[in-house]
C-alpha cells in the first residue's frame, strides 16, 4: 500500500529519509517498522519568515517496496540503416533532438565544432591557468554546450512549449540524480553533468547514430530554397533535414546566414556583470540567521528583479556556493559566467546581474547589431583587463557610488581580477540601470548592497543576439525547406531544459516533414 502526504518540516526533520519516516509514523499514528520506503515527489524551501521550513510531498510505501525507478525510462531502438537527419551542435538542444529522432526511427548525425566533454575540460583549464582561449573548445563550444560547465541548472519558467518533465526523466536515465525530479530548483552540478552528457552520446552511438567532434559547419548546402545538407570545411554531410542547434555564441554561423540573406531578426537580450558575494553572507540574508545555512540547509539562492527606467534589471543564472569562470569564446574578449558543483559548497555565491536590452535600444537596422553590441562590451572589458583574461572588477558599493576600488576582496575567479571603474567605461545605458537596481535590491534586503561583494565584468552571453526565423506551426525556417532552427542559438530557448524541449519538438516536426 502507498499513501501520499504534504509535509511542512523543520530543516533537521527533512534532512534524511529516516527522519521523514519517523515523522510520518509519529504524525499519522503508524508503526515506523511498516514504512519500508519514503520517496520524495516534490521538495522546496520556504525561507520567507525567520523560521525556515522545508515543504515536501512524499509517497510512503507501507509493507511493500517500490517496484520501479522514480523516473520514466525511454526506449531507444536501433536506427542503423534508417534515414539520416543532420543535427548541428551537441548542446542540450542538439542532444535531445538526436535522442528524440532515435525514438521516432531516424538516424541522427551530430556534428560538433568542439571536443568531447572530457577533452574539453583540458582546454577550459588552460583558460583559467594560462589565460589561453581555444576558439573551438571553451566554455561555450564543445560537447554539452554552454550549459555543461555552468552549473547544470534545470529550472525553467517555460511551461507552454513542451514536456519539461520528459527532459528531467531522460537526464535521470543517463545518470543524473533522481532528486532533480522533486527539487523546486533542480540542478545537476558541473562535476556530475559531463558524465551524464557522455552517457547520452554513448546512447546515440549504440543506437546507430553518429557523433563527429571538431567538425565545424561552415555553410549550408542549398538547392534553391531547399536544404540538402551542410559543409564542414572539406567535408559534406547530406540529408533531407538539418536541425540547426549551434548555441548562442556561434557568431560565425550568424555572419554566414546574414551574408547569404537567410532570414533572421535582431533579438532582445540582457547584458551586465557577474555579482559575487561571500556565500555565508547570502546564507545569512536568505535564511535570516547569523549562522547562515547551518548543517541542514543547502547554499541559499536568491532572485532579484526590478524595473529601472523602462527596462528590467534582474539576477540571472544564480550559482550558490559557486565560482565565476572565464567564458570567452575567442580572442580579445572577456566574458564571465558562473558555475557550481553538485554540493554547492564553495566560499562564494554569484549571479549574473543584467539589464534588459531591446533591438530598438541599439542604433541602426543591421540584423547583427545586438551581436556587435555584445562584442564591443567584451572587447572593452578585455582592454580594461590588460588584454588578458584578467577581469576588471569593482566593489559593489563603490560601483553604485561611482568610486574607484583601491583594493579588491578575494574572489573565486581563477585568472585574477584588476580594479577598474566599471561605472565609467561600461555603456551608460547598462551601468546607470545596474546602479539603481542595486540600490533597490539593497533596500529590499538589508546587507545585500555591500563592499564585501564584487562586480565583475562582463556578462553578455545570456541568450542569442538573433532569432533565425521559423514557421510557428512547422518549426521549419520560413523560407528554407528542411532547415529547423533549434534551441537557444536560434533564439527559441533560454536554458538547458527549454533548449532540450525545443530540440525534442524540432525532432518531432522533422519526422512529420520527412514522412509527409
Amino acid at each position: 500500500m502507498t499513501k501520499e502526504y504534504q509535509l511542512r518540516l523543520l530543516p533537521q526533520q527533512a534532512y534524511t529519509e529516516e527522519n521523514v519516516r519517523q515523522y510520518v509514523a509519529r504524525e499519522y499514528g503508524m508503526d515506523a517498522r511498516t514504512i519500508t520506503a519514503v520517496r520524495t515527489l516534490k521538495r522546496s524551501i520556504d525561507a520567507r519568515q525567520r523560521q525556515v521550513y522545508v515543504n515536501l510531498t512524499v509517497r510512503v510505501y507501507i509493507n511493500e517496496q517500490p517496484q520501479d525507478t522514480a523516473y520514466v525510462p525511454t526506449h531507444y531502438p536501433d536506427v542503423s540503416g534508417r534515414e539520416a537527419v543532420i543535427v548541428v551542435g551537441a548542446g542540450p538542444g542538439g542532444l535531445f533532438a538526436a535522442l528524440r529522432l532515435i525514438e521516432l526511427g531516424f538516424r541522427p548525425i551530430v556534428v560538433e565544432r568542439g571536443k568531447d566533454v572530457h577533452e574539453r575540460r583540458r582546454d577550459i583549464a588552460k583558460i583559467r591557468e594560462q589565460q589561453s582561449v581555444d576558439p573551438e573548445s571553451n566554455y561555450s563550444f564543445g560537447e554539452g554546450g554552454a550549459g555543461a560547465f555552468s552549473d547544470g541548472k534545470l529550472y525553467t519558467r517555460s511551461k507552454k512549449r513542451g514536456n519539461s518533465e520528459k527532459i528531467l526523466n531522460v537526464f535521470c536515465q543517463h545518470g543524473a540524480s533522481e532528486s532533480i525530479l522533486s527539487d523546486a530548483h533542480p540542478h545537476i552540478g558541473t562535476d556530475k553533468l559531463p558524465r551524464v552528457i557522455e552517457n547520452m552520446r554513448k546512447q546515440i552511438l549504440q543506437c546507430g547514430g553518429e557523433v563527429h567532434f571538431q567538425t565545424c559547419m561552415t555553410a549550408l548546402l542549398l538547392h534553391g530554397d531547399r536544404v540538402e545538407g551542410i559543409v564542414c570545411g572539406a567535408r559534406e554531410f547530406r540529408a533531407r533535414a538539418v536541425i540547426l542547434a549551434t548555441g548562442h555564441s556561434a557568431r560565425d554561423v550568424y555572419r554566414w546566414l546574414a551574408a547569404n540573406n537567410i532570414e533572421m531578426e535582431a533579438k532582445g537580450l540582457a547584458v551586465g556583470v557577474r555579482l559575487e558575494h561571500p556565500s555565508l553572507l547570502i546564507d545569512q540574508l536568505q535564511y535570516h540567521s547569523r549562522q547562515g545555512r547551518g548543517k541542514y540547509l543547502p547554499a541559499a539562492e536568491y532572485s532579484m528583479v526590478q524595473q529601472v527606467e523602462g527596462r528590467g534589471v534582474y539576477s540571472f543564472c544564480m550559482c550558490p556556493g559557486g565560482t565565476v569562470v572565464p567564458a570567452a569564446s575567442g580572442p580579445e574578449q572577456i566574458v564571465v559566467n558562473g558555475m557550481s558543483s553538485s554540493s554547492r559548497g564553495g566560499q562564494w555565491s554569484n549571479s549574473g546581474m543584467v539589464v534588459e536590452l531591446r533591438p530598438e535600444d541599439v542604433e541602426g537596422d543591421d540584423v547583427l547589431r545586438m551581436l556587435h553590441y555584445q562584442e564591443e562590451m567584451e572587447r572593452s572589458c578585455w582592454l580594461q583587463g590588460n588584454r588578458k583574461q584578467t577581469a576588471p572588477a569593482q566593489r559593489m558599493a563603490d560601483f553604485v557610488n561611482n568610486r574607484l576600488s583601491y583594493d579588491l576582496p578575494r574572489s573565486s575567479y581563477a585568472p585574477g581580477l584588476i580594479s577598474s571603474p566599471l561605472h565609467f567605461w561600461m555603456p551608460k545605458f547598462v551601468s546607470s540601470r545596474l546602479q539603481e537596481g542595486f540600490k533597490m535590491f539593497g533596500k529590499r534586503q538589508h546587507g545585500f548592497l555591500t563592499n564585501e561583494a564584487l562586480v565583475i565584468g562582463v556578462e553578455t552571453r545570456t541568450s542569442s543576439p538573433v532569432r533565425i526565423v521559423r514557421d510557428s506551426d512547422t518549426l521549419q525556417h520560413v523560407r528554407l525547406q528542411g532547415l529547423f532552427p533549434c534551441g537557444e542559438g536560434a533564439g527559441y530557448a533560454g536554458g538547458i531544459v527549454s533548449a532540450g524541449v525545443d530540440g525534442e519538438r524540432c525532432a518531432e516536426h522533422v519526422a512529420v516533414f520527412l514522412e509527409g
